[in-house]
């Protein structure tokens, strides 16, 4: 460090006007981007300015990075300070550029000698006495960093074990602004951090919930099992406290482990909405269940500085809409793209993300606006029109893209007393983990991933049936009054169900099974 009069000099011999680089990185959705933080003092009258399309955070950086430098008793010029974020065209978001650029300021005016500058990026805000605090979105900067092939990143004390866990940089840890300086310059020995992914997904991977704490409900368990095997998308129909939302919390625990590639996939997602809460990585699979007051933004994501939304932050995972017809209508529209496509693109004038959303969609609802239209113990006071008006809140293109219509009854007092384990997460997720390595190998090369993304050609192709099974088929929808729809989702839950059955072909008990998860497609008589 240099006291005042030595900054002076000092500058007064490199010359009137000083510049100095600093690495860093930003975000844009979940991906990030390198930023160059060039810091130039030069003669003039004392003011600082920020250029490269700053948000207000990026802007207030000026007045923070101040306060920190002189607190941390380093020398803040009384010159013209021009401060660019480059690339000049990309919006610069948080106040994560804090300590690239107080590191540049330290660098200009020569005030310690940094080697390791240009061999390093840094990201970090500043507290006024220099302290640096976490940010969000590390994950992905570390992997744009190790794809720049930079050597390492200086991050925030509590950023440390999300960033390590990015293998091939060295991920420095401080605290403060004067160890950054320290450790750029040569004077401070800090040790990289290192991560263990074996041992965070051993440590991590595990849930607290087991299907064997649901009492009953074996058929809807099944279901479940069903769902989960292929992928399928669900709707749980039932009077209130049957076990609707315990048995949808329980659906992550018989899902396919997470893969790496799909753990560090969601974590992004997590690491730039800020919600890591000092995890270092994601090992089991998220499980999201807003409220039904839930905005259109809050949902799908969204904002003047678009953040990730639950679809988004379900992402490889559950998300679960308890009292669906309760969601407003329009909320619920917006789902319609992610449901199809698996991502959300949210576009803004001056820039457009997008975000990850392949998620398994469950829902939850009353057979009718009081709930007991179904149960046998209660009176149901609804009028037909009541209830039609009740499912009709619930668009037929959302209902479209819901494989299974599952009715969940109330449970009688001899099964809650009763003292035999039920069906257990175990069972259930060795059937479902069988099923998908079936799928795996007859997707083999292409972008499918379950029975329920197959197209019309893989129907064709994988899910085909014989005449018997046709004419049950043909029987089924002209009986039952079955929408048209509902032809290619019958067939794709038979699929799946055949193949828990480990059977190549679909038979007629598969098919009488899938037929019997179609409910609200059948015609709707009281």
């Amino acid at each position: 460090m240099y006291n005042a009069a030595e900054v002076v000099i000092r500058s007064s011999l490199l010359g009137a006007a000083m510049l100095a680089r600093v690495l860093s990185a930003g975000t844009s959705g979940i991906e990030a981007f390198i930023v160059e933080c060039e810091v130039d003092v030069a003669a003039g009258l004392p003011a600082s300015v920020v250029v490269g399309l700053p948000d207000a955070a990026v802007k207030e950086s000026r007045e923070r990075t101040k306060a920190a430098l002189t607190n941390s008793r380093y020398f803040y010029p009384p010159r013209r300070i021009t401060v660019n974020l480059a690339p000049a065209d990309v919006k610069k978001e948080g106040p994560l550029f804090d300590l690239p650029i107080a590191l540049g300021l330290v660098a200009a005016t020569a005030q310690a000698e940094m080697p390791r500058l240009l061999r390093y990026a840094a990201v970090g805000e500043l507290a006024l006495d220099g302290t640096v605090r976490p940010v969000s979105g590390v994950l992905p900067m570390a992997l744009a960093i190790r794809d720049e092939k930079l050597t390492g990143l200086v991050v925030p004390w509590e950023n440390a074990p999300e960033a390590a866990v990015v293998h091939g940089i060295d991920v420095i840890p401080v605290k403060t602004l004067a160890e950054a300086v320290g450790f750029l310059s040569g004077e401070l020995a800090i040790p990289a951090v290192e991560a263990d992914l074996d041992s965070i997904f051993h440590g991590d991977g595990r849930y607290d919930v087991d299907f064997a704490d649901v009492k009953g409900q074996e058929h809807a368990k099944r279901a479940l099992t069903v769902a989960a095997a292929g992928g399928h998308n669900i709707l749980m129909i039932g009077p209130p406290g049957t076990g609707k939302t315990m048995l949808a919390k329980r659906l992550p625990t018989v899902l396919p482990p997470l893969t790496v590639e799909e753990s560090l996939e969601t974590t992004k997602v997590y690491s730039v909405a800020g919600l890591m809460d000092g995890k270092p990585l994601l090992a089991t699979r998220p499980f999201r269940s807003p409220h039904h007051t839930i905005s259109d933004a809050g949902l799908i994501g969204g904002g003047s500085n678009p953040r990730p939304g639950e679809v988004s932050l379900s992402h490889n995972g559950v998300l679960f809409l308890d009292e669906l017809p309760e969601f407003k209508r329009k909320t619920l529209e917006v789902l319609r793209q992610p449901l199809e496509d698996g991502h959300v693109t949210i576009a803004r004038a001056m820039h457009t993300v997008r975000y990850p959303g392949r998620f398994m969609l469950v829902a939850s609802m009353n057979p009718c606006p009081c709930g007991y239209y179904t149960d046998s113990r209660r009176e149901c006071r609804c009028t037909p029109h009541q209830i039609a008006q009740y499912r009709a809140r619930i668009s037929g293109p959302l209902l479209d893209r819901i494989d299974i219509h599952l009715d969940v009854p109330a449970i009688p007092y001899r099964t809650l007393s009763d003292k035999a384990p039920g069906t257990s997460s175990g069972e259930m997720a060795t059937l479902v983990h069988a099923a998908r390595a079936a799928q795996s190998r007859r997707f083999e090369g292409r972008k499918i991933y379950s029975n329920a993304q197959m197209t019309t050609r893989d129907l064709k192709r994988h899910a085909g049936v014989d005449e018997s099974s046709e004419a049950l088929l043909r029987h089924a929808m002209d009986t039952l009054s079955l929408s048209a729809r509902a032809y290619h989702k019958i067939l794709k839950v038979a699929r799946t169900i055949a193949d828990l059955a480990n059977s190549d072909n679909i038979k007629q008990e598969h098919l009488l099974e899938a037929i019997q998860y179609r409910s609200l497609d059948r015609e709707f008589v009281i």
